[in-house]
C-alpha cells in the first residue's frame, strides 16, 4: 500500500497529461491555443503506454495533438513513409526487437523512441545498431526516457500498473514459494514506478515505511535510487519546471509505505458508496466501465439462437460534473440525485417546448405581441444552451443505466444487508442476527459474499472462535459453495501475525429514516428501491488513516513510533555526496543519440555511460 502526502499545487494527473502531451508534440512544451496546423504523425505504444494514455487523453484530443492513427507495437502495421512515427513503449527485449524491425522495414519518415522507463545502455546499443544497418541513422530523431511509469487515475489518485499487475500483487509477495529473485524483481518494478511518480511530480519525497516488511524494501531502495540521481547534479531528473511551480516551494511530499497486512478487513469489506460499488460489482478498469444491457424478451421462433446482449463503454472521468460530486456518495443518494437532474432536465425541455408553441401564436393584439417579444429573448436563451442541455441528458443517460446495473447487483446479492452486518462486526455492534444463518441463507449472496463476510467476522473478532464453531463455520461455507483456501490462509496470517488480541476499530453506520428515498420511490423514478435498506455513512478512522495522521502531524503512537524514516536529501554521515536542494520537475531525458550511433559505428564503448547528456533540458 502506498500513501502520498502532497503540496496543493498542479495535481499529478495535469503533471502527467503535459508530459504526454510535450512528448507527443516531439518533446517540444505544448502550446494551448495555438493558431498553427499540428504536424500530423502516427502514435504507436504498446499495452502498457495505452494504459497510461487512455484515462488522461480522449481521441479527440489526440486529434488536436496531430495524431491521426495510434496502433499497437506488435499489430500489423503497413508502411507509411511520409509520416512522422512517436513511439511510446517500455524498453522490453520484445519491444526493442520490433522498434529494430521497424527501422529495417523503413515504415515511417522519421521515429521520436520514447520510452516509459529508463532503457538500458545495451538495449540503446541493440537499437544504435539496427539503425546503422539499416541506414535509418538521420531517420532516429529522439531518443527520450520520459519517467511515466504509471497510471494516474484521478487527480490525486494513481496505480502502479494494469498490464501484469498480478506480478505485483499481495498474492505475489506472500506467495510461500517466491524466491529472493522474484521477490527483487517484484520490489524493483515497484520502485521504478515510484522513481517515475516523483520525477513527474518534481519532487522528492520524505519516505516513512514499517519495519521488517515488504514496504522496508521498496523504502530502502527508492532511498538508494533518489540518492544516486541527486549526487550527481549534472544529470539529476529534478531540475527544470514546466509547470513554474516547484522553484520556490518549500513544501515536500510524504510517502506512506504500510504493508497491506496491517489491514485486511477494510479490502474485503462490501461498499456502499456508489464509486467503490461501480468498482466491486461491475467490470470497472481505467475510470472505464462496460455493462451488458438485457437485450428483453421478446417472441422467437423455437430453436433460434438467443440474442447477444449489447455491450456498452462509460467512461467515468473527471469532465464529468455528476460522477466528481456523487462518487463518494452512499448510493441511495446517487438515485435520487439521478432522479433530480432527469426532472430537471425535463424541466428545461419542457420549458423550450412551451416556448416555441408560444412563439406561434396567432393574432395581433397588444398582449400577444408583448408576449411574443418577451418570449423571444427567452427562447433564444434556450436554444443556446443546448449543447449543455444535451450534455446534460447524456450524462443522465450514462449514470441511469450505471446506477441501475449496481441497483440490479445490490438486489440479487442483498449487498445492503452484507454491507449493514459488516459494519457492525468491524464496529464490535451488537448484531441482530446470527452469522451461520446470512452465511446459510441460499438468496443472500453469491459464496464470494459469503467468505468476504466469514473473513472479516475471522479478522476482527477480539477471540477466534472455537474449533466446535469453526466446523460449523467451514460446513456452511462448503455448503454454499465456497472454497476454503482463504480462510485457511487467513487462519495461518493471523496465527502468524499474532493480531487476535488486537484487532483494528473501524467506526460505526446507522439506518437513516426513509425520508431520503420518497422521491426515488416514486411511480415516475427510474429505480425501484423497495427492499433495499437506506444506509449512511459514517465517517470511519480506518488504520491507514490513522497512521498517515499520526506521520503527518509527528504525534507520538505506537503504531508509527517505530517507522523508519529516509530523506535522500540529507547527508549521511558515510555518504560522501553533497545535499541537493533544488525540488523542480523534470523534462525528458535525453539520450545523446549521435554519440551512441558514432560509438556503435567504431564499437568501442571505453566511455562511462554516466558521462552522456542527460537530462531532458540538453536539447
Amino acid at each position: 500500500m502506498v500513501g502520498s502526502k502532497m503540496a496543493a499545487t498542479a495535481s499529478i494527473r495535469e503533471r502527467q497529461t503535459v508530459a504526454l502531451k510535450r512528448m507527443l508534440n516531439f518533446n517540444v512544451p505544448h502550446v494551448k491555443n495555438s493558431t498553427g496546423e499540428p504536424v500530423w504523425k502516427v502514435l504507436i505504444y504498446d499495452r502498457f503506454g495505452q494504459d497510461i494514455i487512455s484515462p488522461l487523453l480522449s481521441v479527440k484530443e489526440l486529434r488536436d495533438m496531430g495524431i491521426t492513427l495510434h496502433l499497437l507495437l506488435h499489430s500489423d502495421r503497413d508502411p507509411i513513409p511520409d509520416v512522422p512515427a512517436v513511439y511510446f513503449v517500455m524498453p522490453t527485449e520484445e519491444n526493442i526487437d520490433r522498434m529494430c524491425q521497424d527501422l529495417r522495414n523503413q515504415l515511417y519518415e522519421s521515429y521520436y523512441l520514447n520510452f516509459i522507463s529508463a532503457i538500458s545502455r545495451s538495449k540503446l546499443e541493440d537499437i544504435a545498431n539496427a539503425a546503422l544497418a539499416a541506414s535509418a541513422v538521420t531517420q532516429v530523431a529522439k531518443v527520450f526516457d520520459q519517467y511515466l511509469n504509471f497510471i494516474t487515475l484521478e487527480d490525486d489518485m494513481f496505480v502502479l500498473c494494469n498490464q501484469n499487475k498480478e506480478l505485483v500483487s499481495y498474492r505475489a509477495i506472500n506467495r510461500p514459494d517466491i524466491t529472493d529473485t522474484e521477490m527483487e524483481t517484484v520490489m524493483d518494478t515497484i520502485v521504478d514506478s515510484l522513481f517515475c511518480f516523483f520525477v513527474t511530480l518534481g519532487a522528492v519525497p520524505i519516505i516513512r515505511c514499517s519495519r521488517g516488511t515488504a514496504a522496508e524494501m521498496v523504502a530502502v531502495k527508492l532511498d538508494k535510487k533518489l540518492r544516486e540521481n541527486l549526487r550527481d547534479a549534472r544529470n539529476s531528473l529534478f531540475t527544470g519546471d514546466p509547470l513554474g511551480t516547484g522553484q520556490f516551494s518549500f513544501q515536500r511530499p510524504l510517502l506512506v509505505l504500510v504493508d497491506r497486512n496491517i489491514d485486511l478487513a477494510t479490502p474485503l469489506h462490501h461498499t456502499w458508496t456508489y464509486q467503490a460499488l461501480v468498482h466491486d460489482v461491475l467490470d470497472f478498469h481505467l475510470n472505464r466501465v462496460n455493462l451488458e444491457e438485457s437485450a428483453g424478451v421478446e417472441n422467437s421462433p423455437a430453436g433460434a439462437r438467443p440474442k447477444r446482449k449489447n455491450k456498452k463503454s462509460y467512461d467515468l472521468t473527471p469532465v464529468d460534473k455528476f460522477w466528481q460530486k456523487h462518487k463518494g456518495s452512499p448510493f441511495p443518494e446517487v438515485a435520487e440525485s439521478v432522479q433530480q437532474e432527469l426532472e430537471s432536465y425535463r424541466a428545461q425541455e419542457d420549458e423550450v417546448k412551451r416556448l416555441k408553441s408560444i412563439m406561434g401564436l396567432e393574432g395581433e393584439d397588444e398582449g400577444a405581441i408583448s408576449m411574443l417579444s418577451d418570449n423571444t429573448a427567452k427562447l433564444t436563451s434556450a436554444v443556446s444552451s443546448l449543447p449543455e442541455l444535451l450534455e446534460k441528458k447524456r450524462l443522465i443517460d450514462l449514470h441511469t443505466n450505471v446506477a441501475t446495473a449496481v441497483l440490479e447487483h445490490i438486489k440479487a446479492r442483498k449487498l445492503d444487508v452484507y454491507f449493514e452486518y459488516e459494519e457492525k462486526i468491524m464496529s464490535k455492534t451488537t448484531l441482530d442476527k446470527s452469522l451461520l444463518d446470512v452465511i446459510s441463507d441460499p438468496d443472500a449472496g453469491t459464496p464470494e459474499d459469503k467468505m468476504r463476510l466469514f473473513l472479516i467476522y475471522y479478522i476482527s473478532a477480539q477471540q477466534a472462535p472455537t474449533e466446535a464453531d469453526l466446523e460449523q463455520y467451514k460446513k456452511a461455507l462448503t455448503d454454499a459453495g465456497c472454497s476454503l483456501s482463504p480462510l485457511q490462509y487467513i487462519k495461518q496470517w493471523k496465527a502468524f501475525a499474532k493480531m487476535a488480541s488486537t484487532p483494528a476499530s473501524y467506526g460505526s453506520t446507522t439506518t437513516k429514516p426513509m425520508g431520503l428515498l420518497s422521491r426515488v420511490m416514486n411511480t415516475g423514478s427510474q429505480f425501484v428501491m423497495e427492499g433495499v435498506k437506506n444506509l449512511v455513512l459514517k465517517q470511519q478512522n480506518l488504520p491507514v488513516t490513522r497512521i498517515l495522521d499520526n506521520l503527518m502531524e509527528m504525534k507520538s503512537n505506537p503504531e508509527t513510533d517505530d517507522y523508519r524514516y529516509f530523506d535522500p536529501k540529507m547527508l549521511r554521515s558515510n555518504d560522501s555526496s553533497f545535499l541537493y536542494e533544488t525540488e523542480e520537475p523534470l523534462l525528458p531525458q535525453k539520450v545523446d543519440l549521435e554519440y551512441l550511433l558514432s560509438a556503435a559505428h567504431k564499437c568501442t564503448w571505453s566511455c562511462n555511460p554516466t558521462h552522456l547528456p542527460r537530462n531532458r533540458s540538453q536539447r
